[in-house]
């Protein structure tokens, strides 16, 4: 999911949006219980024997569904996108950080080269 949320907001091109419809789509008829909740399958490979797992991952709400909304997220035309990418940040557990407005530091990367360690250094 996280991929096709970043080719969409990149390209806007529909198919991604497909893709991501016929994975929900997968999860519902392949790994959701009874409760409610989802299992992790244990062969991915095998939809004629699906064996699920009594384990749901912690990624799958922190991440899978995460970007799943994003993905399919229509603002209204008063709106502005939700998280955009040239103002947010995601690390790699899916958590969106925003970016710095202007850092002269980053601009520069003056303070980022190497230097020696020396006892008198502040």
């Amino acid at each position: 999911m996280e991929s096709l949320f970043y080719l969409f907001r990149v390209t806007h091109d529909p198919i991604y949006r497909d893709w991501g419809r016929r994975i929900l789509l997968a999860f519902e008829r392949f790994s959701r219980v009874p409760t409610g909740g989802y299992a992790s399958i244990g062969d991915v490979t095998n939809s004629a024997d699906v064996q699920m797992r009594d384990k749901m991952e912690s990624f799958w709400l922190a991440e899978t569904l995460k970007y799943a909304y994003l993905l399919f997220h229509e603002p209204e035309p008063d709106m502005m996108i939700l998280l955009p990418l040239d103002s947010w940040v995601f690390n790699t557990e899916g958590h969106p950080f925003p970016l710095p407005k202007h850092s002269d530091l980053a601009a520069t990367g003056h303070d980022l080269i190497a230097k020696p360690y020396s006892k008198n250094s502040t």
